[in-house]
C-alpha cells in the first residue's frame, strides 16, 4: 500500500480527494492536514510514502513544506496540487524537492496515477504547465537583489535587512533600487509583487 498524506486548507477538497483516493486498492490516506504546520507534524507522526500538498495553504505553503520534507523525510515523495497553476511556480516547487506538480482541474484518476509515479521515483509535471514554463523569461535580478527584495517584502526596514544579510545599508538600498529599476516597477512593493508573480521569490 502507498501511504498518503493530504494537506489542503479547503476541507471539502481535502475530503473529496481522500474519498477519491480511498477507491484505489493500492493507496491508503493515513493523514489529513489543513495547513503547512499541521502537514509537517502529521508527516513526522505518520511517515507517509507520498505527501500531496496544496500550493497555497496557510503558512508554511506547499513549496516550503516540500523543502522541509526533503530535509527531514527524504523518502517521502511530494506532489504539489494547485488551483492556481501558474508556470512560474513550477521551478520553485521542483527546486524545493517536489516530484509531481498537478492542477486541481486535472481528470479524476490523474492524482492516483501521479502518486504511483512519484512513489516509484519518477516525476510528473502537468504537460501544459511544463510547456508554458519553458517560455518564461529568466529572472533579471542577481542573487543578492533577490535576497534583499525577499526580505523587503513585508516592509522590513533597510537597517534590519542590512543586519540579516551582513551588508551595508547603502548596499541594501542599491540592491533594492536596482530591483525596482530592472523590473520596471514604481516602488519596492510593486517590485516584490512582480517578482512573486513571476515565481522568482
Amino acid at each position: 500500500m502507498i501511504r498518503v498524506l493530504l494537506a489542503d486548507d479547503e476541507e471539502l477538497i481535502r475530503l473529496a480527494l481522500a474519498a477519491l483516493l480511498d477507491l484505489e486498492p493500492d493507496i491508503d490516506v493515513v493523514a489529513h492536514a489543513a495547513d503547512g504546520r499541521a502537514a509537517l507534524t502529521a508527516a513526522l507522526a505518520h511517515r507517509p510514502d507520498v505527501a500531496v500538498l496544496d500550493l497555497a495553504m496557510p503558512p508554511p505553503g506547499g513549496i516550503e513544506v516540500a523543502a522541509e520534507l526533503a530535509r527531514v523525510l527524504p523518502d517521502c515523495a511530494v506532489v504539489i496540487l494547485t488551483g492556481q497553476g501558474r508556470p512560474a511556480q513550477l521551478r520553485p516547487a521542483l527546486t524545493a524537492g517536489a516530484r509531481g506538480f498537478l492542477p486541481k482541474g486535472a481528470p479524476g484518476g490523474a492524482l492516483a496515477d501521479v502518486i504511483r509515479r512519484v512513489h516509484t521515483g519518477q516525476r510528473y509535471v502537468d504537460p501544459a504547465l511544463a510547456a508554458d514554463a519553458l517560455t518564461l523569461p529568466e529572472c533579471p535580478l542577481t542573487a543578492r537583489e533577490l535576497e534583499t527584495l525577499r526580505l523587503a517584502e513585508y516592509g522590513t526596514p533597510v537597517a534590519v535587512i542590512a543586519r540579516r544579510t551582513h551588508l551595508a545599508a547603502g548596499t541594501v538600498r542599491n540592491h533594492l533600487a536596482a530591483s525596482v529599476q530592472k523590473l520596471g516597477a514604481t516602488n519596492r512593493a510593486e517590485a516584490v509583487r512582480i517578482a512573486r508573480e513571476a515565481g522568482w521569490l
